[in-house]
């Protein structure tokens, strides 16, 4: 038995079974899909310790559960995980370190003195909005990232970052704390739901059309962060890339959503990493067998899910009938296997229209 909680379990879940484990969940969504996974689930409002703490007794009265891994969510509570921590053994990045990313002067100061480029960043308000953003200090998959305006008046705790031309993109890596290994390079889709909400996540593709060199110079930075963060198990690098430049943005110290686009057994390695001596070897990542695109499905305006609703093949995060998915709300995601990056896009675009032509059939 292993215990799962994040914003949404539905990956680590399937991941875990999928690896012959058992998982137990905790999560905001409750998704059919996930329930199929899981041996049992709590539903909880939220990762607050408040919320939590009910759902962690239940499990751990009435399953032999000693570990638990954590996914998204935890930025805007860091707090919850020393409650985790102080429960359970957690299988992933301490709360320490979790912490630590969520210090953002911490953060830069450190690329900083590696001389790791970044967007520009302050930490108090420009005298003038144009190119700046606004972003929250504990933020996740772009929500709450706004063009700054100054007459308007900013919500605590946030920092501001120039705006940066170019591409999204991530790199997925496995770490021990001192060694690392690189599992991929992502090109990232954003999409734009309102005019405060421009940057929101969108999407992943396991081909992110990198020169081999600017690989290499992006995984020595990562040599360098790696010990110094103390980066243990599956973390995420975000970054823009522009005119043979790149500029790092941010780390996710937890599995991110580009675990998906890989193979089957990353969440064994990710529990190998941060409970056993791992070997890690050096040299390229290997060529994933096919391109994978996985895309979030947000609704275009409020819908009740049918019931008896027909998903197509490829749907996941599945809600529940008779949940009421608002504007601008996730609906579900999608994923696609192709042997080629346009037939993918291709795929996951017939996907969705086929979802909102089926919802207008209700």
């Amino acid at each position: 038995m292993i215990l799962i909680v994040a914003n949404s379990g539905r990956m680590l879940a399937q991941a875990a079974q999928q690896a012959g484990l058992k998982p137990l969940v905790i999560d905001l969504f409750a998704d059919l899909d996930m329930q199929g996974y899981a041996e049992d689930f709590r539903q909880v409002k939220s990762l607050a310790e408040s919320d939590l703490a009910p759902a962690v007794d239940y499990f751990t009265e009435h399953y032999a559960v000693t570990h638990v891994i954590y996914g998204s969510g935890f930025e805007c509570h860091p707090e919850s995980l020393f409650y985790l921590n102080s429960r359970l053994i957690i299988v992933g990045n301490h709360p320490d370190v979790f912490a630590g990313q969520q210090d953002k002067q911490a953060f830069f100061s450190t690329l900083d003195r590696l001389n790791i480029p970044y967007p520009d960043v302050v930490f108090s308000a420009p005298d003038y909005s144009d190119g700046w953003l606004l972003k929250p200090m504990r933020g996740q998959g772009g929500f709450g990232i706004k063009r700054y305006d100054a007459d308007a008046e900013a919500e605590n705790p946030v920092y501001w970052q120039k705006f940066q031309s170019g591409t999204p993109h991530s790199v997925l890596f496995l770490a021990d704390g001192r060694q690392l290994q690189i599992i991929g390079f992502n090109r990232q889709w954003a999409v734009r739901l309102s005019d405060d909400r421009e940057f929101v996540f969108s999407g992943v593709i396991n081909n992110a059309d990198l020169p081999d060199a600017h690989k290499e110079l992006i995984s020595d930075w990562l040599t360098q962060l790696v010990p110094l963060f103390e980066l243990k198990g599956l973390n995420s690098l975000d970054f823009i890339y522009e005119k043979g430049r790149s500029y790092v943005l941010e780390i996710n110290p937890r599995p991110s959503a580009s675990l998906q686009l890989y193979d089957r057994d990353l969440l064994i390695r990710h529990i190998q990493a941060c409970t056993s001596a791992t070997s890690f070897t050096a040299g390229a990542p290997s060529l994933p067998a096919c391109f994978t695109g996985y895309r979030i499905i947000y609704a275009e305006q409020d819908v009740i899910i049918p019931r008896q609703f027909d998903w197509p093949d490829g749907c996941m995060d599945l809600p529940n009938p008779g949940n009421m998915c608002r504007t601008g709300q996730p609906i579900c995601s999608i994923i696609a296997h192709q042997k080629n990056l346009q037939a993918v896009v291709e795929q996951l675009l017939a996907k969705q229209q086929l979802i909102f032509s089926k919802f207008k059939r209700f």
